[in-house]
């Protein structure tokens, strides 16, 4: 019997592989869903004492949806555990399930690869207790490999929990604005066919909003319109121009699965990356300070931003799990931090079980939107005075053949930098860096790091002047010149 090797599909925190065979074979397949589902419910079963379980299941617009969610379902029920099927749902609506339903389920598992394309697919898994950790899915796929399984007979129902999850969010507007506080108010909605349209209808709508011209609310799997991201440039420029057409308040902007956001405002600029991050740091400290958690790419500027709120900014590691468990330690260990959140719209508040949820995010927005409006101020008033660069960029370049080990390589080259930044008059390192190598030069800054999961090392560039990141490459490009093992195409012409 051939041995099988499902540890490639780990991404993360999440399983994700090709789910549809149009452009690549197919590597999620039924065999591989079912095996990694029966060893998710064995553990499981193992952690709770539980021998019956109730596992909720939901999926994204993905058209490779029903097939996975058949795989998933014939695993759970011949492990013997009951599953409630929510079809079309968010990722944040599979957990808040666990904690605010009377469901009763034990689990949930949902169905979808995020921002990634129409041809792939995933599960993502949470208990009572968060999303699982990727120690934990390295220990489920390590089961999958052996086979490890329970058995029975389980029953299946269909019951949806979308309403009520909808339900829940414009309640929480409610209670800190009070009964129709968008009354008056225009917001666009661009859901990219994913599984984001509820919230025009289902949230909007009862606050008092006119969402006249929403678009792509429906779910479309193959996402013909745009990629629903909001770190994708045409996506944003596509609401930016929905919003200036329709003269709206607002424009609102979610990921495939509802777990990231951003937003454009009524003059079409968009609110997003750095820009949103201090607007959720304007919004939360004005109430306690605290520590703001963020990613390791976020701006100088924004730094000064939240210092001069009262806050303190942590630049942590790229992931947005880090980013996350970075957050709780710092509450456990007693030093406040109201907000995990990342350039790419993961955010995750304290207030909701530290859940990186695109829809909360929102509902906050939507009260500070409110409450400016009251006071004839705009919500972009609040982040007037936030430093924002003459350019941003990234470059990512990857190892080549001539590469043994690309983790050992890209490692010897970050300590490499460091000590290069150190000797050299005219550059420093940053103090309070946690990942790769933030390096000070020229009134800017790079950062070389490490992908999360693959072969390349993503370069990040900031300058408060124009031509700066060319003249910042241009530096690092001669620094690794000496390097036989890296391919640097991308950034010899990012240089030209």
């Amino acid at each position: 019997m051939q041995a099988v090797n499902y540890a490639k599909l780990k991404s993360g925190t999440d399983v994700r592989g090709v789910a549809v065979g149009d452009r690549s074979p197919v590597t999620l397949t039924d065999e591989a869903v079912e095996a990694i589902v029966k060893a998710f419910a064995k553990r499981l079963s193992a952690t709770t004492g539980k021998t019956r379980l109730k596992i909720a299941v939901g999926n994204d617009s993905r058209i490779s949806a029903e097939r996975v969610k058949n795989a998933v379902t014939r695993a759970l029920i011949g492990s013997g555990c009951d599953v409630v099927y929510t079809g079309l749902s968010s990722t944040p609506s599979m957990f808040i399930l666990l904690k605010k339903s009377d469901y009763g389920c034990d689990a949930s598992i949902m169905i979808t690869a995020s921002h990634l394309p129409y041809d792939r697919n995933g599960l993502k898994f949470f208990t009572p207790d968060g999303g699982l950790d990727g120690c934990d899915v390295d220990e489920i796929l390590a089961m999958a490999e052996r086979g490890e399984s329970l058995s029975g007979k389980g029953n299946y129902e269909e019951k949806s929990f979308m309403d009520e999850y909808s339900r829940i969010l414009v309640k929480t507007v409610e209670n800190a604005a009070g009964i129709l506080p968008l009354k008056g108010k225009k917001i666009i909605v661009d859901a990219g066919n994913g599984a984001g349209g509820f919230f025009a209808e289902k949230v909007l709508v009862p606050l008092g909003a006119d969402v006249t011209g929403s678009q792509f609310l429906d779910p479309d799997g193959r996402f013909p319109n745009h990629i629903p991201n909001p770190e994708d440039k045409e996506a944003i420029d596509s609401l930016s121009r929905a919003v200036v057409r329709e003269r709206a308040d607002l424009g609102i902007i979610f990921d495939t699965d509802v777990d990231r956001a951003a937003c454009v405002d009524k003059n079409g600029g968009e609110i997003n990356r750095n820009a949103l991050i201090a607007l959720c740091s304007a919004i939360l400290l004005k109430d306690k300070k605290g520590v703001i958690v963020t990613d390791s790419v976020t701006s100088d500027g924004l730094t000064k931003f939240i210092e001069k709120l009262g806050g303190r900014h942590l630049r942590y590691m790229r992931g947005y799990k880090n980013v996350i468990d970075k957050c709780v330690e710092l509450n456990n260990a007693g030093e406040f931090s109201p907000l995990a959140i990342e350039t790419s719209g993961h955010a995750a508040f304290k207030e909701n079980y530290y859940l990186d949820d695109g829809a909360y995010l929102i509902t906050k927005i939507l009260v500070c939107l409110a409450a400016q409006s009251k006071k004839g101020e705009s919500l972009t008033s609040l982040i007037a005075d936030l430093e924002r660069p003459a350019e941003s960029d990234e470059v990512r370049i990857s190892f080549n053949e001539k590469s043994a080990d690309f983790k050992k390589e890209g490692a010897k080259v970050i300590d490499e930098l460091k000590a290069l930044a150190e000797s050299e008059e005219n550059t420093r390192l940053a103090p309070d860096n946690y990942e790769g190598v933030r390096i000070n030069l020229n009134g800017g800054w790079l950062l070389v790091r490490m992908s999360v999961h693959d072969p390349v090392l993503p370069i990040n560039f900031e300058s408060p002047s124009e031509g700066g990141n060319v003249v910042n490459a241009r530096w690092l490009l001669s620094a690794l010149g000496k390097y036989g093992f890296l391919n640097l195409q991308n950034l010899e012409n990012f240089t030209k």
